[in-house]
């Protein structure tokens, strides 16, 4: 039997909750360091991580050097004077210590090593390279770091404190269900798990993880659903004697072409533009239209995802087949038009991700 809780993620921006501008601009520099202290650990972890692993693979070693990863304790020839997990983590927080939480270092170590166990039959056929992380890399934290999260009415927002930082959220309008599941985790309905913080141009943004339970519905395990995902039409499903077409290519492919028209217009246009502050003014409008193709496509595949995870719910269809994707994939792969424009991959997970929440079994052919 699966589980009966499911994990969400959620993007919140938070601002800093202090009274001076100075206070402000120093609990930024720390976060920042806390960044480039992270993605610093995370490059060392990852590859003491592979050396351990491929020390096997050092033909040239002389024949006394022993190369069991375990630790020497336990066996004879271990070679490690510690456990494993242990060891990369000492590396790193004797390194950084004092510069960044113990806490992130220990979340970062655990899922890095988790994601590598994970790929090693990739890394060891030479079929994956290895993870090389970037500057601008989102830190974990668990739950321990995060402090007196409540609601603040004289504020109008949620507060709390990250190890020593004070933060409220910025939830605007809030269409979305984030203000629910914040006043569920206050009210203790639902657990807080180990979250992240990403930075992205001087604004901090709250990678906040859910535990909530899945959602009850009538659903019956023999009923079947079979959907097909195409580009003339995003998602075709039936059930029975029901059929619903979901999407077609005047509302998604072109709308998107559109898009993308008046973006190379854009950037034809970059050259006759006031250069004043460089690159940055220059590529204004281009940077603008990226964004409406990107947040176009997610909505889009958001509404289609969710229109097909609610037909099997109104059918009582338990079990979710998608017909024939292995050949769709092979046709996109050959197809360069196809492959830029359909989005393959981020539909099956949204459909993957629905599908799980409602309690719907998914099987892709």
């Amino acid at each position: 039997m699966g589980k009966e809780t499911i994990k969400l993620t959620r993007k919140i921006q938070l601002l800093v909750d202090a009274p001076t501008k100075e206070e402000r601009k120093e609990a930024l520099d720390t976060l920042y360091r806390w960044q480039n202290r992270s993605y610093r650990a995370g490059n060392l972890i990852v590859t003491h991580q592979y050396i351990q692993e491929m020390i096997k693979d050092f033909f040239y070693l002389s024949e006394g050097i022993r190369y069991r990863l375990v630790d020497e304790k336990r066996a004879e020839d271990g070679i490690l004077n510690r456990s494993k997990s242990n060891c990369t983590y000492r590396v790193v927080s004797d390194r950084f210590k004092g510069e960044v939480p113990t806490n992130i270092l220990a979340n970062m170590n655990y899922n890095i090593m988790n994601n590598f166990n994970k790929n090693l039959v990739q890394y060891r056929r030479g079929e994956r390279s290895l993870a090389n992380f970037r500057r601008d890399i989102p830190f974990p934290f668990g739950t321990i770091g995060i402090h007196g999260l409540s609601y603040k009415k004289e504020k109008k927002a949620f507060c709390f404190r990250l190890f020593s930082i004070p933060f409220k959220t910025y939830l605007g309008k809030d269409y979305t269900d984030k203000r629910s599941l914040l006043e569920q985790v206050v009210a203790g309905n639902i657990k807080l798990c180990t979250s992240k913080i990403r930075l992205n141009k001087g604004k901090i943004y709250w990678l906040a993880v859910f535990e909530v339970a899945k959602e009850k519905h009538n659903l019956k395990p023999e009923v079947i659903a079979e959907a097909s995902l195409s580009l003339e039409h995003p998602i075709i499903v039936k059930s029975r004697k029901a059929t619903l077409s979901i999407g077609s290519r005047e509302e998604f492919l072109y709308r998107r072409l559109a898009i993308q028209a008046a973006l190379k217009r854009a950037q034809n246009a970059t050259a006759y533009c006031k250069s004043g502050k460089g690159r940055k003014r220059k590529t204004k409008a281009v940077e603008r239209f990226h964004e409406k193709e990107k947040n176009y496509v997610g909505n889009r595949l958001h509404v289609y995802s969710r229109k097909l995870i609610d037909f099997c719910i109104k059918h009582e269809a338990g079990t979710l087949i998608l017909l024939n994707q292995e050949d769709k994939m092979k046709i996109a792969k050959e197809d360069g038009f196809v492959l830029r424009n359909w989005n393959y991959y981020e539909l099956l997970t949204k459909i993957k991700y629905k599908a799980e929440k409602a309690g719907i079994e998914l099987i892709v052919d």
